[in-house]
């Protein structure tokens, strides 16, 4: 959701950019040249800008790059050939129940894709009530995050006809050569994570280039005294662009954890693809001191210490948990220092944050300064998910641990669909005054679309293979269509406890993205976008495990 900051008055001045964000740069704007032609700038746009693609001119701060090495090519063959299963999976014998709730899905994001084509292309999100397109404020000036984030999501459906006509909109009309503030975050996961899953199922050309120019542009974020980047970045497409700030609303002008913690995937895989190691602001996070071995969800990026000592794992704490265990895996399961931060912050959470309800439901709370808070945000459900994919790989002795823990989160969080009229969860849910696993404010009561519990569904039925995930899952399929479907597309809803809610008029790209997505896996068989050669990102987006090197030296 569109999330609310006050722009400082003035602009804070530029620091030095630390070194590995400047040889990224140089490297992102040389592959992205190496990539292909220049993309087509849409009619009446502004013309290309200076480190864009096509350009020589470094960008403001940058030096210029120096060719005097190979430059790196992407071997995308010898990285086909390296998948364990095909993509989209093989041809098994199923039953014709799962292939139908499968079709029924299907049916679903091609219904959400033609509603956003006919009323909103272009535009951010489709309105379905007013049958309009929404543009928002977290992307600065770009446009099409639904097909960006829709477009791995075609695909895997065989939704053929559709990937196609979104595709065409990338050739044709994303431009990358726009004004307006951006959330660095918003755009890392959802466009650079679009664009380079679509390049690494398809192999086309313009997804790669794409993501490759957009990267290069977010590098200002950067430029700190520590390289923790700003959660905003100002101008981000322009000539003068390099400003950035936090949140408004963040403390005291400190950076979010889930933010800057969700940034290593992605930046890896650009960074593979442009041949330049990828910054780490891991070193900051290993240095400074965890309380009770947790991570606030506030870090100055000027000074590198924590702003204040508030704990979550749902809203801005989230994925940057998520982002250890998956940087691990992604790894071939060789970055052991990721690896030994999440085992460490799991313990952590274990310890001071996992409690059980007097229900028997266990839940995970907040932290604020050594108090609990005793409820979890929808946001958190992802949480079930990623502990049982963690727990595949814990020493002997914690893998069963984990299993249960996951499998009981994964129930709590089903919980608080089961408990509402329309079988859908609440934003946020808590555990006192006699209520357990509902909202309790009525601030609280809605639900847009979210994808995280159905997420965990996902994971729990791959890594189990028990039954209740997929009747779970259809359950949530079944609420969808009576509740958020409507005549032009599909909307969130203001309130789960009511069986005629009042619709919030927004098809969010992440329902297409993720929420759809997981829901179809849920009733594929495993080899399909297999977890032997898949990582989701946190919106969803597959990247590859790096099964190999795929890099090969090419003199140009």
């Amino acid at each position: 959701t569109d999330l609310p900051r006050s722009p400082p008055a003035a602009a804070e001045p530029r620091h030095a950019s630390p070194a590995a964000p400047r040889r990224l740069r140089e490297k992102l704007r040389t592959a992205a040249r190496m990539a292909g032609p220049p993309a087509r700038t849409a009619p009446g746009s502004r013309q290309q800008v200076q480190g864009g693609e096509g350009r020589d001119e470094p960008a403001t701060g940058a030096t210029p790059a120096r060719e005097t090495r190979a430059p790196f090519r992407f071997d995308y063959e010898r990285f086909r050939r390296s998948l364990r299963h095909p993509v989209r999976g093989g041809r098994h014998g199923e039953d014709p129940e799962t292939r139908a709730r499968r079709m029924k899905i299907k049916e679903m994001m091609k219904f959400a894709w033609d509603n956003y084509k006919q009323y909103a292309l272009g535009k951010n999100e489709l309105r379905p009530l007013t049958k309009n397109g929404h543009i928002g404020n977290m992307f600065g000036g770009l446009r099409g995050a639904t097909v960006i984030d829709a477009l791995d999501t075609l695909y895997i459906m065989e939704l053929e006809e559709e990937f196609q006509e979104a595709k065409k909109w990338v050739e044709k009309s994303f431009d990358l050569n726009v004004n307006g503030e951006a959330s660095l975050f918003e755009v890392n996961i959802r466009y650079i994570g679009g664009l380079l899953a679509t390049y690494y199922l398809t192999g086309e050309e313009v997804f790669k280039s794409k993501a490759l120019e957009l990267g290069e542009k977010l590098l200002p974020a950067f430029n700190t005294p520590t390289g923790i980047p700003r959660g905003v970045i100002s101008s981000l497409f322009s000539p003068c662009s390099g400003m950035s700030w936090s949140w408004g609303w963040a403390s005291a002008g400190s950076s979010i954890l889930a933010e800057f913690g969700t940034l290593h995937l992605e930046f890896l895989h650009l960074s593979e693809l442009s041949g330049n190691p990828v910054m780490n602001i891991r070193k900051v996070l290993n240095r400074v001191e965890k309380p009770q071995g947790l991570y606030p969800n506030f870090l100055s990026p000027v000074t590198g210490n924590w702003v204040q000592h508030h704990v979550s794992i749902g809203g801005l704490g989230d994925s940057f948990y998520e982002y250890l265990i998956k940087s691990w895996l992604m790894s071939d399961k060789k970055d052991s220092e990721a690896k030994k931060m999440y085992d460490d912050a799991l313990e952590a959470i274990e310890k001071h944050l996992v409690r059980k309800s007097a229900g028997g439901l266990t839940y995970i709370a907040e932290w604020k300064g050594g108090a609990l808070e005793h409820k979890m945000g929808h946001l958190a459900c992802f949480s079930g998910g990623m502990i049982a994919l963690g727990a595949e790989h814990a020493g002997d002795q914690r893998r069963q641990r984990h299993m249960d823990l996951a499998a009981e989160i994964t129930n709590t969080c089903h919980e608080s669909y089961a408990r509402s009229d329309t079988q859908l969860g609440p934003e946020a849910f808590r555990f006192d005054a006699g209520s357990e696993a509902m909202a309790t404010r009525l601030s609280e009561r809605y639900y847009i679309l979210r994808p995280e519990v159905v997420e965990s569904y996902m994971y729990l039925w791959r890594l189990t293979h028990n039954p209740k995930y997929r009747q779970w899952g259809w359950e949530v399929v079944q609420a969808l269509e009576k509740y958020c479907r409507v005549e032009a597309g599909f909307s969130g809803i203001r309130d789960v406890y009511t069986t005629t809610p009042t619709h919030d008029n927004m098809q969010q790209s992440f329902f297409l993205a993720e929420t759809l997505k997981y829901l179809y896996l849920l009733f594929c068989e495993d080899d399909v976008l297999s977890l032997d050669d898949w990582v989701f990102n946190t919106e969803a987006h597959p990247l590859p495990v790096n099964h190999t090197n795929f890099k090969a030296a090419v003199q140009q």
